[in-house]
């Protein structure tokens, strides 16, 4: 299916779309989906003329061609599937699905109607990004032997939260495992591929909630390289980094996603200014309208998204089984 234009509806009113998503999608926006009252504020906000509370009638009415869904995860399947099924191509948030086999539903629907689906893990959008696969592609670390990636922070959300649903597994699949490990696995994944294996210990040692807000992940990589990975929702303290490390140099992002990236080549030590866009989701959905139009897969496809989830589920799994999975 080839598109000349792109023209948007937006299904889900959740806090992305304040904070990146409608600026993003909003010069091509038709329509938005969702409840009433939010959904007439975001359409006035982000000039969209169609205004729908039911999404089957959305995607019967709508001028767009493509939907984007802005929905909590454990309705990403039903309303992917639904929009799949109108012919709509369509570019979904992360997590892909609540586990492996939801997310590969999506993937095998979108396969068979063949539209162009994706996933919004716009890391991969960024410069740094491009920059250390290119490094890779050259061979300029040597072998690689490490990655490491982090990320702390505080989260407790009120009963009253319209973000609750972060800590209720069956609403949103996990805690920071699902909600920024998956940003980190799917870079580990794009630029590694799969892990062969995984030990994992997760609980909840902060809070009261659902879902973990401590995670220790050791993954070994198939080229025999080790991967060390932390997250949690359990410190006021912050900290987000990605670090891969080879025999002839390294490459540390502190934070992940801005400032200086310092590239280490022996004793040599440069650090190198690739800011990324003001909204950062402007270039993954730049890049998603590209891929319609020109029938090419968008940078982040769906099958590595169900990779993504596949590992997550590896990872909860071993946690729960006291012991190593091999993928």
């Amino acid at each position: 299916m080839v598109d000349s234009t792109v023209r948007w509806l937006l299904v889900g009113t959740g806090e992305i779309v304040r904070k990146r998503v409608g600026v993003a999608l909003a010069p091509r926006l038709s329509g938005v989906c969702g409840g009433r009252e939010r959904v007439v504020a975001i359409a006035k906000d982000y000039g969209a003329v169609e205004v729908f509370d039911d999404l089957d009638t959305a995607l019967r009415e709508t001028a767009a061609n493509a939907v984007y869904v802005a929905t909590p995860v454990h309705r990403h399947r039903g309303d992917a599937l639904a929009a799949v099924a109108a012919g709509k191509h369509v570019l979904i948030e992360k997590p892909l699905g609540l586990d492996g086999d939801d997310a590969q539903q999506i993937l095998d629907a979108a396969a068979a109607a063949g539209v162009t689906a994706g996933c919004a893990y716009y890391r991969r959008c960024f410069p740094r990004f491009a920059h250390l696969l290119q490094l890779l592609k050259q061979q300029a670390l040597g072998r690689i032997v490490m990655v490491r990636t982090c990320y702390w922070s505080w989260f407790e959300p009120d009963p009253d939260d319209p973000k609750r649903w972060r800590v209720d597994p069956l609403c949103s699949g996990g805690g920071p495992l699902a909600d920024m490990g998956s940003h980190m696995f799917d870079l580990l994944i794009a630029l590694f591929g799969m892990p062969r294996s995984v030990l994992a210990c997760c609980d909840t040692l902060a809070h009261d909630y659902a879902v973990e807000d401590t995670a220790a992940v050791i993954m070994t990589l198939d080229s025999g390289a080790q991967v060390t990975a932390g997250f949690g929702w359990n410190s006021h303290t912050w900290r987000h980094e990605f670090e891969v490390i080879g025999t002839e140099g390294k490459v540390l992002w502190a934070p992940a996603d801005t400032g200086k990236v310092t590239v280490t080549m022996g004793r040599d030590v440069q650090e190198l200014d690739l800011p990324n866009a003001d909204n950062v989701h402007q270039p993954l959905v730049d890049d998603f309208e590209e891929a319609v139009i020109s029938a090419r897969p968008p940078i982040s496809p769906l099958q590595e998204a169900v990779s993504t989830n596949r590992l997550l589920d590896a990872i909860y799994h071993s946690s729960r089984s006291h012991r190593a999975v091999d993928l």
